[in-house]
């Protein structure tokens, strides 16, 4: 395998289109990996977790088919050489096997050939090359199949643990900027309102928030599906669990008023991979308060306005995948917590 020398440590030198950008915003970038850069990280991909945002806006066009997902997903990466959805703007994150380390990084990395890791950085800047797709696995947003794929000089990862099961250490370390952001913004005696709370990163939100709030604190779990309330009651994370529509603004907040006896949440941490919930997150919130928007489905534009209309002066936090000790802060939920670990093995495994 050729070696080129001196790729940027962002990954511009695979952008192809537009020139001058880096690899999350381009149209194209090159997923050719006959030849490496002494800067990359070559792995043999075994599986796609697919951003919930994405996966659910491919299963909606593709009408719930298998087969259709799987030619949408190749379509997308056969054009933008990476998993970068073109409507949602979201990818995902990835497992496989470290075939080549460049020369650049093997004195300052501690991966060598044949490491298993989970990459920390979105599909939607990974270039990526699919050979085959195996298995579309519907209920979990993965995708299992051959392919390859490079981390650049600056790209996170994580090696797979030797106690959680790849594809259940894949499906948290995917979601794992949530519960490490929760566990920073919540503190103790807050209310905390969590809206798709019984979904994969709800969950694991709902875990960090009743441990931050304590027992003078209340957190507050909002939820459409049956399936995501049942899983909530089995855990008894929340002191409240309400079936809502996120996108019915005012019913959200008028529940909300009503049980916190219209003082309102001090955080909102919104989860779900559906669109337009920002104003129900903006009116639940107290004044000063935060507003977590985990979501890929959220749009700055109506967060931004809708506060503003809502005359809401709040904090609103845009969910960035990385905080420091992420990974480390989601995988010792599934530790602590052998109840989490058992609901998730029953999904992906």
């Amino acid at each position: 395998m050729l070696i080129k020398k001196d790729g940027n440590p962002f990954g511009s030198h695979r952008v192809i289109e537009p020139e001058g950008v880096l690899p999350q915003p381009a149209e194209k970038i090159d997923n050719s990996f006959a030849t490496i850069w002494d800067n990359e990280i070559l792995i043999d991909v075994d599986f796609l977790n697919i951003d919930s945002a994405s996966f659910t806006q491919i299963k909606k066009e593709a009408g719930d088919d298998s087969q259709k997902i799987a030619d949408k997903i190749l379509e997308i990466v056969n054009s933008r050489g990476k998993m970068h959805n073109p409507v949602t703007g979201s990818g995902g994150m990835l497992i496989g096997k470290i075939l080549k380390v460049g020369d650049k990084l093997k004195d300052i990395c501690t991966l060598k050939e044949g490491d298993k890791i989970v990459t920390l950085v979105s599909l939607s800047l990974t270039p990526l090359k699919i050979d085959e797709i195996l298995e579309v696995k519907k209920d979990t947003d993965q995708v299992k199949i051959k392919g390859k794929a490079v981390l650049f000089e600056n790209s996170l990862y994580s090696k797979l643990p030797d106690d959680i099961p790849d594809t259940l250490a894949l499906a948290v370390l995917d979601v794992c900027g949530a519960p490490a952001q929760t566990a920073r913004l919540v503190k103790q005696g807050d209310t905390v309102v969590i809206i798709g709370a019984g979904g994969k990163s709800g969950i694991l939100c709902a875990y960090e928030a009743r441990r931050r709030a304590g027992v003078t604190g209340k957190v507050i779990g909002i939820e459409y599906s049956e399936k995501g309330i049942a899983d909530l009651k089995s855990l008894n994370f929340c002191d409240e669990i309400i079936k809502l529509d996120a996108s019915d603004a005012l019913s959200c907040f008028e529940k909300i008023r009503d049980l916190t006896s219209g003082n309102l949440a001090d955080v909102i941490i919104n989860c779900v991979n559906i669109q337009n919930t920002e104003l129900a997150s903006i009116l639940m919130c107290k004044e000063r308060g935060v507003v977590y928007f985990f979501s890929m489905a959220t749009s700055f534009t109506k967060a931004a306005l809708g506060a503003e209309g809502a005359c809401k002066d709040i904090d609103m936090i845009i969910g960035n995948g990385y905080t420091k000790g992420h990974a480390e802060i989601a995988l010792n939920v599934l530790r602590e917590s052998q109840q989490i670990k058992k609901l998730y093995e029953e999904m992906y495994l």
